[in-house]
């Protein structure tokens, strides 16, 4: 891990911190821009930092501080959206691995996005289903966690990736000029 991004590891995890507070509170699971930077910070800082600095979000989270959209502390683990949060870590090494020694341009920064917050879904809908059917005891489980907890998240997250598409090819190449001087 190169020492530019090891310092940038606080960074991302207050950055994610900041997207858990730019939300629309839909219920059961708010529509947050936190996806946004975990995709940003594996792209930006590689798998190995960009990972550290998602679990040092979740670590900050658990400890107690409320850098999470419900909030903070130790029994956010029992919340419904708890997985998605785990599902942070991998999704962010994910686009760290997918971006390593490609060019920072829309055609590849889309569909590596789109698979980083893909894997938090892979992550959090199971958690959340889990939640559903045993904690609520919903017949449904899997379905309620598909539909609020994954397809009214697609709009907003074509959103993200555009963006994303719009905003790395500059931010990649600072990266790059900064961390070789």
């Amino acid at each position: 891990m190169k020492m530019h991004s090891f310092s940038l590891i606080p960074v991302f995890a207050a950055l994610t911190a900041a997207g858990a507070f730019i939300k629309l509170p839909v219920p059961p699971v708010p529509i947050t821009a936190q996806i946004l930077f975990v995709a940003m910070s594996g792209m930006l800082l590689g798998p190995k930092a960009g990972a550290a600095s998602q679990l040092v979000y979740l670590i900050v989270g658990l400890i107690g501080l409320p850098v999470f959209s419900g909030g903070g502390g130790p029994a956010y683990v029992a919340s419904p959206t708890f997985g998605y949060l785990l599902g942070f870590i991998p999704a962010s090494a994910l686009a760290g691995f997918l971006m390593k020694g490609r060019p920072f341009t829309p055609r590849t920064i889309l569909p590596v996005s789109g698979l980083s917050m893909l894997t938090v879904y892979i992550v959090g809908v199971p958690w959340f289903a889990f939640f559903m059917a045993c904690i609520l005891h919903k017949p449904d489980a899997l379905w309620i966690a598909v539909k609020s907890g994954f397809a009214i998240f697609i709009p907003g997250d074509i959103v993200k990736c555009l963006v994303l598409a719009a905003v790395m090819p500059r931010l990649g190449s600072l990266m790059r000029t900064g961390s070789s001087g």
